[in-house]
C-alpha cells in the first residue's frame, strides 16, 4: 500500500482545507493517509469524513513540537483517541507557546527593521485558522508584503538565528511530549530525523532515549530525501529496532518534491508503523 502517515492542511502551516488534502491524495493514489498538523488535531474529523468517502483509509494524526538539548524537534503521535484530556490540555500548552513567540517576533521585527510585523503577527494568532500558526505564516505574510523575494529569503533575511526576528523557543522536552501522547494512546513517530542540526552521536543519544521512553518508530523515507539519508535512517532504525515510517511531509501543491504519496519505498526487512495501528 501507499502509506502517507505526513500531511499538513490549512489548521496548521499547510495550505489545502483537510477535504481537499484528502481528494489530492486520492489522486496520487495514497490508500492510508493521517493528517499530522502542528500542534492541533482540529482536522483531524473532516480528514476521516473525506477518506470515508473517497476509499482512503485514515488514521488520526497530530505532530507534536518539542524541545531536546536545545534542538527544535518534531514527534507525530498516531491512532490516538482524538479528544483525550491530557493530550489536548498539551497541545493546547504548545500553540499557547506558539502564538506567545510569534507575537514577540513580530514586536522584534518591528523595532528592529521598521516592518510593520506586530499588525502581522497579531492577525495570525487571532485567527481560528490556522490554529497552530507557525513562522512559516510569518514568512509567506513577509513575501506577500513585498519585504522578501520567497519564503527562504524571509527567513534568512527576517527570521532565522542571528537575524532581527530571531526568537529563541522553549518547548516541552522529549518525556513530557511522549507522555502526553502515551496518555491517549497514540503510536510515536520521530520524524524526519535527518534534518535536525545534530552530531552523529547525539542522534544516536536522542535515539536512545526515545527508545527507553518508549518510542515506536522513525520516519526513514520522506519526500525529497537523499538515498543517503534513507539508508543512515534504515540502519538506524535497525539498531535501535524501531518500526518504520513513511511520509511526504507535504504541505503546498506548488512544491513538487514533496506532493502525497512521492518517498521512496521502505527496505524490505523493516516493518512499517502502519501494521501497528
Amino acid at each position: 500500500m501507499r502509506v502517507d502517515l505526513h500531511l499538513h492542511s490549512n489548521h496548521s502551516d499547510g495550505v489545502l482545507t483537510p477535504t481537499d488534502l484528502m481528494a489530492l491524495c486520492a489522486a496520487r493514489r495514497v490508500e492510508w493517509a493521517a493528517l499530522t498538523d502542528h500542534d492541533t488535531t482540529r482536522g483531524c474529523a473532516e480528514a476521516a469524513v473525506a477518506c470515508a468517502a473517497l476509499g482512503i483509509r485514515y488514521t488520526a494524526g497530530v505532530e507534536v513540537t518539542l524541545g531536546w538539548r536545545g534542538q527544535e524537534l518534531h514527534l507525530i503521535g498516531l491512532a490516538f483517541e482524538r479528544e483525550h484530556p491530557v493530550l489536548q490540555q498539551h497541545l493546547s500548552n504548545v500553540r499557547h507557546l506558539r502564538h506567545e513567540r510569534l507575537l514577540e517576533i513580530g514586536r522584534r521585527l518591528q523595532r528592529k527593521s521598521g516592518i510593520a510585523a506586530e499588525t502581522i503577527t497579531e492577525q495570525l494568532c487571532a485567527n481560528s485558522r490556522p490554529e497552530s500558526p507557525t513562522r512559516l505564516h510569518l514568512a509567506r505574510a513577509l513575501v506577500a508584503a513585498g519585504h522578501a523575494t520567497d519564503v527562504n529569503h524571509a527567513f534568512s533575511r527576517w527570521l532565522a538565528r542571528g537575524q532581527p526576528g530571531y526568537v529563541p523557543a522553549e518547548w516541552p522536552n522529549l518525556e513530557t511530549t511522549m507522555t502526553a501522547l502515551a496518555a491517549a494512546g497514540a503510536r510515536c513517530v520521530l520524524a524526519h530525523p535527518h534534518r535536525y542540526k545534530l552530531s552523529a552521536g547525539a542522534l544516536r543519544a536522542l535515539l536512545g532515549e526515545y527508545r527507553e521512553l518508549g518510542g515506536h518508530a522513525i520516519e526513514v523515507s520522506i519526500g525529497g530525501m537523499s538515498p543517503n539519508d534513507l539508508d543512515r535512517l534504515a540502519t538506524l532504525a535497525r539498531r535501535f529496532g524501531l518500526l518504520a515510517s513513511t511520509g511526504s511531509d507535504f504541505h503546498d501543491p506548488n512544491t513538487p518534491w514533496n506532493t502525497p504519496g512521492r518517498f521512496a519505498k521502505l527496505p524490505a526487512d523493516l516493518e512499517h508503523v502502519a501494521v501497528r495501528l
